[in-house]
């Protein structure tokens, strides 16, 4: 059953047995609701991959073979995904608890150690809480590691953005302050982050276009934040994002109402790069008892 947090501004519907993930998320414009990210069907309510967005916890993106190895071991994951790689985490395949919440927030928590079947070697603790604030909607995510051993991790959101808002004229136009993308071969990074391409390059506010990609972009801009802009509606949005959040992955498949704008914290693959010693993957590592978190955004202006 979705939790609807509601303000003047924003109206966004939790499932907390999906994971956690959003149902809908809605801006107001001229009286009316409008969707900004994709929403849900209702019979969609119990699959996170089908939802308008969801978490990914204790990793973000994929891992090569659904394998990593940490400190000297390799750890065997189950793979989640048809190319053989574990992806997004584990969060997303469970119902999280509730801790608290009104009519503009709620607070989420899950514990691995309380679940079977867990696609994850280290016992943690995820969590997350939605808030509303006026025009913003904010997003903060942590992580604890609830196990004896040191433990790799990343987190992230996958929210699914409308390309276009109050019609078809309204169309998304949109600013990264990424200046590096990784080459990649079927998603997994090939070599270090290279001078972002063309099609990737939106430095400068312009339009989403109908160019593919699925694809990882770093060097953001610490400090500065993607603008969103639906011209036709005079409608702009400022998506924020902690320090933590040094990777976007950007996703535009073609013939879809929609792309998917990733603030993750490590890169595709992120484990092994680390392993590797590769520079800029992202990954960060929780001592026993030790926790991280970062907060990411929305707000709505004109």
């Amino acid at each position: 059953m979705e939790h609807v947090l509601t303000s003047d501004s924003w109206q966004v519907g939790v499932l907390p047995q999906t994971g956690a993930a959003l149902a809908y998320a809605r801006i107001m414009r001229n009286g009316t609701w409008c969707d900004f990210m994709r929403p849900t069907p209702v019979a969609d309510y119990d699959d996170a991959l089908k939802c308008a967005s969801y978490l990914l916890t204790p990793w973000s993106n994929r891992l090569r073979d659904a394998r990593f190895t940490f400190a000297g071991t390799t750890y065997q994951l189950s793979p989640s995904f048809p190319d053989g790689t574990a992806i997004h985490g584990v969060g997303r395949s469970f119902a999280w608890r509730v801790v608290s919440s009104d009519a503009t927030h709620i607070e989420l928590h899950f514990d691995s150690r309380l679940h079977s079947g867990v696609n994850f070697p280290f016992a943690f603790k995820a969590w997350v809480e939605y808030r509303l604030e006026g025009a913003n909607f904010s997003t903060r995510m942590g992580l604890t590691n609830l196990d004896t051993r040191p433990m790799p991790a990343g987190f992230g959101t996958h929210p699914f953005i409308q390309r276009t808002l109050t019609g078809s004229a309204d169309v998304l136009a949109m600013q990264i302050p990424c200046d590096s993308a990784y080459p990649l071969v079927d998603c997994m990074p090939t070599g270090a982050p290279q001078p972002i391409p063309a099609h990737l390059d939106f430095r400068q506010l312009r339009q989403v276009g109908t160019d593919f990609a699925d694809d990882c972009l770093t060097e953001r801009h610490i400090g500065e934040s993607i603008l969103l802009q639906y011209g036709a509606s005079d409608t702009h949005i400022t998506h924020w994002m902690d320090y933590l959040y040094s990777h976007v992955v950007l996703y535009m498949p073609n013939g879809q109402p929609y792309i998917a704008l990733e603030p993750v914290s490590n890169a595709n693959d992120g484990f092994n790069l680390l392993a590797q010693g590769a520079d800029g993957h992202g990954v960060f590592v929780l001592a026993p008892g030790c926790s991280r978190e970062a907060m990411s955004g929305y707000k709505l202006g004109r």
